[in-house]
């Protein structure tokens, strides 16, 4: 193989946070028809939702805001956001 047929086969990080961002797009569809059907505790199925929907934010904000390229105390500080935030909302609908 020469160099211009294996850049082809390599996959994006782009790409692979894309196919990341789908699955878990497809795992909140399946947390929400879950607590449609009236199986498993609806309290659960927040805390599922809301624990995918700030994977997904993280992830933008990591690829797609190029946070991996930010300083060190910007990523962490999204990061000490993400899952404050995520803990926050999390505790509020629980109780």
């Amino acid at each position: 193989m020469n160099e211009t047929s294996s850049s082809r086969l390599a996959v994006r990080p782009a790409t692979i946070a894309w196919t990341l961002l789908m699955i878990a797009t497809a795992i909140g569809w399946w947390f929400g028809k879950t607590a449609q059907g009236g199986s498993g505790d609806v309290r659960l199925t927040i805390a599922g939702v809301l624990i995918t929907a700030f994977a997904k934010v993280w992830l933008v904000g990591f690829q797609f805001m190029e946070l991996r390229g930010a300083p060190r105390l910007l990523r962490h500080a999204f990061d000490a956001w993400v899952v404050i935030a995520c803990t926050a909302l999390i505790i509020i609908c629980l109780r």
